[in-house]
């Protein structure tokens, strides 16, 4: 039963981060820009000022968009698989389609992550990622090892 709540805990908390990476205003920073996937925040006049996203190649910006929705999405999709099978699914059974939802979700939030850094910021010097960068990775990480626990978990025999 403990195990069981670590999981579900896990999974609450990986789905919390997916959803603040992909929409907090933190991707890309620096002292007067941040920029998340939807817009860009410039500060002038000790004011921020919202603007639209310019200069990035939009068949880029808009992979990273969708497959950001989507890894949240299949994460959402697989807590509540997980607690329907865990009434439906006979004794003994794994856990295989949760499992293959958190894969598909880990490799949603990867493609992201992965072009944000290579088509969208490639060679930039001015600023830095931001903590919702380091937190689509950090979601990245979680949604793989759960991916592995729901395909090895085997519903208990009592």
């Amino acid at each position: 039963m403990l195990m069981l709540a670590g999981i579900v805990v896990l999974h609450i908390t990986t789905v919390i981060l997916l959803l603040v990476a992909t929409i907090d205003n933190a991707w890309w920073i620096s002292d007067t820009v941040s920029t998340d996937l939807w817009g860009r925040w410039e500060l002038s006049n000790s004011v921020w000022h919202y603007t639209n996203l310019k200069n990035y190649p939009e068949e880029y910006l808009q992979t990273v968009q969708a497959t950001s929705v989507l890894a949240c999405v299949f994460a959402i999709l697989a807590l509540f698989v997980f607690v329907a099978q865990l009434f439906t699914l006979p004794k003994g059974q794994r856990f295989t389609f949760t499992g293959i939802l958190q894969l598909i979700a880990c490799l949603c939030v990867m493609i992201a992550a992965s072009i944000y850094t290579a088509e969208l910021h490639d060679g930039k010097t001015e600023g830095g990622y931001g903590h919702s960068f380091v937190l689509a990775w950090i979601s990245f990480v979680l949604t793989f090892a759960l991916a592995i626990t729901y395909l090895i978990l085997r519903k208990k025999s009592e």
